[in-house]
């Protein structure tokens, strides 16, 4: 058990509204090259703007893949090399898992870009559920089961890729926000090279493995009054020396948004790092994000003052400041 956990707070100020371009239905991942930002967001199927700031993007245009897929996918994250490739990966829905439904059991899947995502390669699954998890009586109106609305993080010493997803499917205590990761070197050949963290190791694979959730279920997502933390997204937040994750919560039937909620960790490695979810917004829209403002910044790194977002509009800054310490989500068990 660390003693030292990140001290920090979150102050949430209004400002005036900017709204990202295009549809947005999850995480919108971003990434400078020179002085251009770059932006995609999603809604069963990616679009790409870009411009000099946040303030000032273009009009959204359709990114296209290599091949064809029997379903949607988001983008949900993007990280650029040294050498300019930027490699991406997406929410999959499969439109067959539950023929007659409105069901679906999510998976995620990598891609690699040369021309800063405009067009993609796909370059296969890297985290699926197993398939005797899905559930098609499921009552959330959604999944099955499945994993997915999901953030991926570089370490600070670019060795490994961390993925933070939502396991929807098999027992309530498998259930939650949970951890995968990858080394990156392994990105140009990610299929089977990413493994999941369970009873604490990282031994499962990613395909079909098993999980611990960091934050687990308090009620099943097959309940139609689900009630579960899901759709994190991380940054680092340069000011704190620190990891923020902010986090959906779903609480009542029809995935009802309790609120939005935020946890800190210092260290990408240690699962049991993350602090207890503290609420910073009641109720609210869903994919709650931080957009950092400086040069260079974007949803992966941000500095005291960012902006903050919710189903891709923003109307408030989102401040980072000393405080307290936390509790850890190991602690509180």
């Amino acid at each position: 058990m660390k003693e030292e956990q990140c001290l920090c707070r979150v102050q949430l100020r209004p400002t005036a509204p900017l709204k990202l371009p295009g549809q947005v239905d999850c995480n919108s991942p971003a990434h400078w090259d020179g002085e251009t930002l770059f932006v995609f967001t999603s809604a069963g199927h990616p679009f790409r703007s870009f411009g000099r700031s946040l303030f000032d993007l273009s009009e959204p245009h359709p990114v296209r893949f290599n091949n064809q897929v029997n379903g949607g996918r988001w983008i949900e994250s993007t990280w650029k090399a040294d050498d300019g490739t930027l490699y991406g990966w997406y929410h999959f829905e499969p439109s067959d898992v539950c023929p007659g439904t409105t069901l679906t059991a999510p998976q995620i899947g990598a891609l690699r870009s040369h021309d800063n995502g405009a067009t993609w390669e796909d370059l296969g699954i890297v985290l699926k559920a197993p398939d005797e998890m899905i559930d098609c009586t499921a009552q959330n109106g959604y999944f099955a089961g499945g994993h997915g609305d999901f953030c991926v993080v570089l370490d600070e010493r670019k060795e490994w890729l961390y993925f933070f997803f939502g396991n929807y499917g098999g027992e309530v205590a498998t259930q939650g926000v949970c951890v995968a990761r990858m080394r990156w070197h392994d990105r140009d050949d990610p299929v089977g090279k990413v493994w999941k963290w369970c009873d604490d190791k990282w031994d499962e694979p990613g395909l079909g493995g098993k999980v611990t959730p960091i934050f687990p279920a308090t009620v099943a997502w097959q309940r139609e009054g689900c009630e579960s933390f899901w759709g994190p997204s991380v940054h680092f937040n340069t000011h704190l020396g620190c990891y923020v994750m902010l986090l959906n919560r779903a609480k009542g039937r029809g995935w009802k948004q309790e609120g939005i909620y935020v946890s800190f960790n210092a260290d990408l490695a240690d699962p049991l790092g993350w602090t207890v979810p503290q609420k910073i917004y009641d109720g609210g829209s869903w994919y709650p994000q931080v957009m950092g403002l400086g040069r260079g910044e974007t949803d992966k790194v941000a500095g005291e003052v960012a902006r903050f977002f919710m189903g891709g509009i923003s109307e408030w800054e989102i401040a980072f400041c000393s405080g307290k310490i936390l509790r850890s989500a190991a602690q509180r068990r």
